[in-house]
């Protein structure tokens, strides 16, 4: 069963506020809420500079994940700024891989990029959506790996991918949203 798009939205909605929520949520990097999170040292960035995955922590999950063929999944990405003030001027880069295969993720439809500054400690999120493929079946893809790019950055930051295959490769199959500043 598919999604219808309102339903999606109101989904995303409620996991970006949930994963964007204040204390207390056990946020602290050790792994045992469902989160992956990975932070790389502080430092300072010049203002209005494009975020650096190198001064930003990225912390993907816990997901709303798909549990049966044909299901709609989502994972909510927090991003977290640790350097001085710093830009993002486009929608994130996002990657799955199987095997040695990589295909870029789409962005959502009306997905649209809006430049966001970030103040030292503020926080912005976006939520990559997926509808689960069939096991073993010749259209899905049995994504082991994530990697998430930000815009204006060269590097990428990856994560395991622990959803289960996914329908395909197309936008109706998986996209990922623009950039939303946390507490807005």
């Amino acid at each position: 069963m598919r999604a219808t798009p309102i339903a999606v939205t109101a989904l995303t909605a409620a996991l970006l506020l949930t994963a964007c929520g204040s204390g207390g949520d056990g946020g602290d990097g050790s792994g045992s809420d469902g989160k992956a999170t990975a932070t790389a040292g502080g430092g300072t960035a010049e203002g209005g500079a494009a975020c650096r995955l190198g001064k930003v922590g990225v912390e993907v999950g816990p997901a709303n994940a798909a549990p049966a063929a044909g299901d709609t999944g989502n994972i909510p990405v927090a991003l977290t700024n640790q350097g001085g003030p710093c830009t993002l001027d486009g929608l994130p880069g996002v990657t799955v891989s199987a095997g040695g295969e990589s295909v870029e993720v789409p962005a959502q439809k009306g997905a649209k990029a809006q430049p966001l500054t970030l103040a030292e400690g503020q926080s912005a999120s976006f939520t990559i959506t997926y509808v689960r493929g069939e096991e073993g079946a010749a259209d899905s893809v049995a994504a082991d790996t994530l990697k998430i790019a930000l815009p204006g950055d060269s590097g990428d930051r990856s994560f395991p991918w622990t959803y289960g295959p996914i329908a395909g490769t197309g936008a109706e199959d998986i996209s990922v949203g623009a950039f939303q500043v946390a507490g807005d």
